[in-house]
C-alpha cells in the first residue's frame, strides 16, 4: 500500500447493537461489502486490536473530531471515517542472511528453516534473525502487518530446531493463518531422535504451562493448557535411541520436548529437557563410541519434517515436506553402523 487507505462508515447504515466505536467499527467492517472489498484489495484486514491501536493513534473520525477513546459512545446519525496509514518500516534491520525458500507467493512463504538461527530478535538475540533475513529477502513484498512492514510469524520454531515452516506477508493472511493454526486445520509432522526404545505408537495429552520454578521452561501442570501430541516408530538404534514421527494436534510452546521428556523418551541433544536414560555402564568399546557420539550432538535432534494446509487465500492446498538435515543423518547413520565408527 503506496497510499493510506480511508474508509467511511455512516452509523445509519448498519444495523449493529453494540455503540462502542471500537466494536462497532469491527462489526461493520465485516457487514460492509464495500469495505471489506478495499481491504481485501490491499490484503489488509482489521481486528478488534487493530482497530483500537487506530483510535489511540489519532486515525478514527466522528462527525470530522478525531476520537482517541475506543469506548467512545457512537449515534445513529455520526458518520465514522477511518485512516489506515501505509505501514510503517519494521525496526529490526534487514539483513542479508540466506534462506532456503521452498515456495513463495504474494501472500506467503513457506522456508526451510536451519538449526541455529532465532526466529525473532530478542534480548541476547537483536539481529542475525529469522525476521532479519526475511526483511531482507522480502523487501516491498512485505505489505504490512500491524500497521508495519514485517513478517508475520504465525508458528515457531526453536533456536536449535529445524525444518519447514510458513510465514505471512499481508495482513489478511496471517490472520487467516494463525485461524488455521487456532483451529489445527493443519497437518504438522516433526522427526525427533529419542532416548531409548519407546513403545511402538502412543497419544500423549497432558497439559502445558510454565514453569514456577523456572519460567524460561515448560512443564507438565494441571493449570496448563491442552497440548495433545501422536508418535510412532520409524526406526531403532539398539541399545541408545529411536527414530520417532510426532503428529502435532495442538502447538504449545516446546511441546515435543516436554512431552517426550515426561514419557521418559527426551530427545537426544535437548540441553533443556533431556535425560540421558542409560544407567549402567557401557562394557562394550564400539558402544561407548556410538554413546559419545549421541552425548555430542550439539543441539536437540528434532526436525520439523512435514507442513500442509490450505492456502488461506487462493484455497490450493499446499503440502512441503523437508528431508532430514546432514546432521542428524550422520547420527542415524553412525547408530546403524555395526562397523568401528571412524574418526
Amino acid at each position: 500500500m503506496t497510499n493510506p487507505l480511508k474508509i467511511t462508515l455512516p452509523v445509519k447504515d448498519f444495523n449493529i447493537t453494540t455503540n462502542r466505536l471500537d466494536a462497532w467499527i469491527t462489526e461493520a467492517i465485516k457487514a460492509s461489502d464495500h469495505a471489506k472489498q478495499e481491504l481485501n484489495m490491499e490484503s489488509l484486514s482489521l481486528s478488534r486490536s487493530r482497530v483500537k491501536k487506530l483510535i489511540e493513534s489519532n486515525q478514527i473520525e466522528v462527525d470530522n473530531v478525531i476520537i482517541k477513546d475506543p469506548s467512545f459512545k457512537i449515534k445513529s446519525n455520526y458518520i465514522i471515517k477511518i485512516n489506515i496509514p501505509v505501514a510503517i518500516e519494521a525496526l529490526p534491520s534487514a539483513q542479508n542472511i540466506s534462506l532456503e525458500i521452498l515456495y513463495e507467493d504474494p501472500f506467503l512463504l513457506i522456508l526451510n528453516k536451519k538449526a541455529g538461527i532465532v526466529v525473532h530478535p530478542a534480548p541476547g538475540h537483536p539481529d542475525k534473525t529469522l525476521v532479519n533475513a526475511l526483511l531482507y529477502h522480502c523487501g516491498e513484498s512485505l505489505r504490512g502487518i500491524g500497521g508495519v512492514k514485517r513478517p508475520g510469524i504465525v508458528h515457531r520454531l526453536d533456536k536449535d530446531t529445524s525444518g519447514v515452516m510458513v510465514v505471512a506477508k499481508t495482513e489478511l493472511c496471517h490472520i487467516k493463518l494463525c485461524k488455521i493454526f487456532s483451529n489445527h486445520d493443519l497437518d504438522r509432522r516433526y522427526n525427533a531422535i529419542v532416548w531409548g526404545q519407546p513403545a511402538h505408537e502412543g497419544t500423549i495429552n497432558k497439559p502445558i504451562g510454565r514453569s514456577v520454578i523456572n519460567r524460561k521452561k515448560m512443564t507438565i501442570t494441571n493449570k496448563g493448557k491442552l497440548a495433545i501430541t501422536k508418535w510412532n516408530i520409524l526406526d531403532i538404534y539398539i541399545p541408545f535411541a529411536t527414530l520417532i514421527e510426532c503428529k502435532l494436534e495442538t502447538g504449545r510452546t516446546h511441546q515435543i520436548r516436554v512431552h517426550l521428556s515426561d514419557l521418559g523418551h527426551s530427545v537426544v541433544g535437548d540441553q533443556t529437557y533431556g535425560k540421558s536414560l542409560l544407567k549402567k555402564k557401557v562394557q562394550n568399546a564400539f558402544n561407548k563410541e556410538k554413546l559419545e557420539l549421541i552425548k555430542q550432538f550439539d543441539r536437540q535432534a528434532l526436525h520439523a519434517v512435514k507442513l500442509s494446509f490450505e492456502h488461506p487465500i487462493t484455497n490450493k492446498y499446499l503440502n512441503f515436506e523437508s528431508p532430514l538435515p546432514i546432521d542428524m543423518k550422520k547420527l542415524i547413520r553412525a547408530l546403524k553402523t555395526e562397523e568401528p565408527i571412524e574418526k
